[in-house]
Parts: C-alpha cells; structure tokens; sequence
C-alpha cells in the first residue's frame, strides 16, 4: 500500500511543546504522508509565535505545507480583550488565512458557566462569526458542553462559509445539525480508544463523508503512542496515521479506502480547490 495522502486539519505545532525539536518533527511528519496542516490560533499574546511559525515552516523542503487560521479561544475567555478582535481583523487582512480559529463555547469549567463570562464567551464568538463572514471564510469550532448554544448563534448569524466541528464531542442530533450548516467533524486520536464508545457511534452513523482528522498536538496523542497512563505524552503531526487507522477500524474498512476521501473532505472544508489538487 502506498503512503496515504494526509491533512492534519487541527494542529498547536507553534507551542513551546515542540521549541526544541520542530524542525525534525516537520520532516518526520512529511515522511508519515503528512503534506498539509493547519496552525490553530487560540490567544492573542500568541499571534505573533503563529504567524512566524507559518512562515517558517513552508520556508523548510520536505515539510507538510503550513495553512493558518488565527482565533481567540473560548477557553481563555477571561485574557480575552476587545482590542484582541481589532488585531484578529488586522491579521485576516495581511496574512493569508484559510479560517478563523479555534472559537466556540465551552462551559466544561464551573466558572465558565457563569452568565456574565458565558455571555463574554458568546459576544467574542458571534464577533469572529462576523468576521469570519465578512471575510468568507470557514471557522474551526470549539465546542464542550453548549453545542445548543452555538448552533443556535450560527443559525441566527445565517452562516453559510462551513468548517470544521473540531475534536467534536456532541451526539448524534448535533451532529445532524452541523453537518447540515455544512461543517465536517474533526476526529482525534481519541476514535483509537474503543472505550470512546459516543464517538464511535457518531462517526459509524455520519459516515466517511462528513469526516477530517486532526492531531490537536500536543494534545489528543492516540493511544497506541501514550508511553504512560499516568503522564501526559505530547502528540506530534506524525501520529495522524494513527488517528486515520483508528477511523477506518471504527468503520470496519481499509486505511486505503478512506484516506483519498478523507483528504478530500479536508480540502473541501478549508475552501482549498483551488490551490490543492484533490487527487
């Protein structure tokens, strides 16, 4: 079997995780089938380390092509200021950017269910909605534990530019509902754990179709990389094999099968026809 052609459509590769060691890690990846990657935003104070990291990383021969999608996290809603989306605009209009993100809504934490920091979370999210429609471009979602919420803002803003529902976590409904305003589910290496028994009931029941994958390095390693159970083991762009076997078991096919669609989800998902070739 050929190396499969592969899109790592969510990853961290700018954190000071992989500082030491990048550059190596790029040209493993490549040499997995690793040809593309998205840098994901997720803090301001972090632009400037993602944008560079971009540049550096299509300088480098025989490494994945970087794309870039700048955001502001919900997670960090509280470092979060208005000027941040002011600086966010500024970049979409410089940079080459393919999406915005990672945005969305999370109240996996007790003090981000609070009314006054979820309605932060929800004023930052639906600004970089408008943003993200303002400059035609799909957005990368975070989304735990309020998936309701923001499908209803998406449905409200009547957002038609898709993107990718990452790491997704919702049930089958939800993601019904996203599949129908156009996004992809982004699976992580968390469909090689067969206790992930909601996931793999979602991805058997959407189907190959409606399906990327990602790393979220360096987190989300896939469990046949974790070196220990008791401490966390950094995930890198070269485990997506893993992640995309993981999926072709948990659809009972071959990695062969699935890999070829699974590129073309990615490239669809990212308005990128035009620049990749689908085959």
């Amino acid at each position: 079997m050929s190396m499969p052609r592969l899109f790592d459509t969510h990853t961290h590769f700018d954190v000071e995780d992989f500082d030491f060691d990048r550059e190596q890690l790029a040209y493993q990846a490549k040499q997995k089938g690793v040809d593309a990657l998205v840098l994901i935003g997720f803090q301001h104070q972090r632009f400037h380390t993602l944008i560079e990291t971009h540049h550096w990383l299509n300088g480098l021969d025989q490494a994945p092509r970087s794309y870039l999608a700048p955001g502001l996290h919900p997670f960090y809603i509280e470092q979060h200021q208005p000027h941040h989306l002011d600086d966010l605009k500024k970049n979409l209009e410089v940079q080459q950017c393919i999406a915005v993100g990672e945005i969305g809504l999370d109240t996996f934490l007790k003090q981000h269910k609070q009314s006054e920091v979820f309605a932060k979370q929800q004023d930052f999210f639906a600004q970089q909605v408008d943003l993200a429609q303002q400059f035609k471009l799909p957005v990368l979602l975070h989304i735990r534990k309020s998936h309701a919420e923001a499908l209803r803002l998406l449905k409200a803003k009547q957002f038609v530019h898709g993107g990718i529902a990452h790491a997704f976590s919702g049930g089958i409904e939800e993601a019904k509902a996203f599949i129908q305003l156009g996004f992809k589910l982004g699976v992580t290496g968390q469909i090689t754990n067969p206790n992930a028994k909601k996931l793999h009931q979602i991805v058997q029941y959407v189907g190959i179709e409606h399906l990327v994958i990602e790393t979220d390095c360096p987190d989300m390693t896939p469990l046949c990389c974790q070196a220990s159970t008791e401490h966390r083991t950094r995930n890198t762009p070269q485990n997506l094999i893993y992640v995309l076997e993981g999926l072709a078991h948990s659809l009972n096919t071959r990695v062969e099968d699935i890999a070829q669609r699974v590129w073309e989800n990615s490239v669809s998902a990212l308005n990128l026809k035009n620049e990749l070739k689908l085959s």
